[in-house]
């Protein structure tokens, strides 16, 4: 069947255009193509990786409550080499620091701590920072421990940072500026904050007293 008159024009200005472009379009359409597989590749890959990333840091855990200090840091290297970027390899360094701290490896805790220091999240980096803290404090390193204190950290963790300065404080000897540490992480704990009761006991101790919070007459 012959195609009319304007049909053959249509036909030979597709043919024209095909012939200036279709070279063109063809390697746009293939990396376009590319890019989406490529797009969907990664998207399933990463549904795995956290699907085993939780899978390990399942096992973690339970090998924490059995005091499997051994297994809990083989699992801990096995995350951090193979998930190095998801949140679960903060995770799980931050449970093989406190196994290795309860196992006597201040050495070891220190290196998970260190590590999630340097990749975590801003809140991963607080809570290792303030665990760190604790770490050198009970290895008597107490101007290194000054100074980590002295670093950011979120607002939320102002009280705990506080509270560990004066214990860093006590322990040389620094009475009069632990009642202060001490009182600072007073103000910026509320009442219902479940460390403050321990944090009155340590001021107390050291001959602080509360501050008056009752409102004027």
């Amino acid at each position: 069947m012959a195609y009319d008159l304007e049909e053959q024009e249509q036909l030979a200005a597709m043919q024209a255009f095909w012939n200036k472009y279709g070279n063109m379009l063809m390697v746009v359409l293939i990396i376009a193509a590319g890019s989406y597989a490529g797009y969907t590749w990664w998207q399933r890959a990463e549904r795995v990786n956290a699907a085993e990333a939780s899978a390990l840091y399942t096992q973690i855990q339970s090998a924490a409550t059995a005091k499997d200090n051994a297994k809990v840091q083989r699992i801990a290297a096995d995350v951090r080499t193979k998930y190095a970027k998801s949140a679960y390899a903060a995770m799980t360094s931050l449970t093989a620091a406190k196994s290795a701290f309860e196992a006597n490896d201040l050495k070891g805790a220190k290196a998970h701590l260190q590590w999630v220091v340097d990749n975590g999240n801003d809140e991963y980096k607080s809570i290792a920072k303030l665990r760190l803290a604790g770490v050198l404090l009970d290895e008597k390193a107490y101007d290194e421990g000054l100074k980590l204190l002295a670093t950011p950290f979120l607002p939320q963790f102002a009280g705990a940072v506080a509270d560990r300065k004066g214990d860093i404080l006590v322990a040389q000897n620094k009475i009069a500026e632990a009642r202060s540490a001490y009182l600072a992480a007073l103000a910026a704990m509320d009442a219902k904050h479940p460390g403050r009761a321990l944090v009155q006991i340590k001021l107390e101790a050291i001959g602080g007293t509360m501050p008056d919070t009752k409102a004027p007459a």
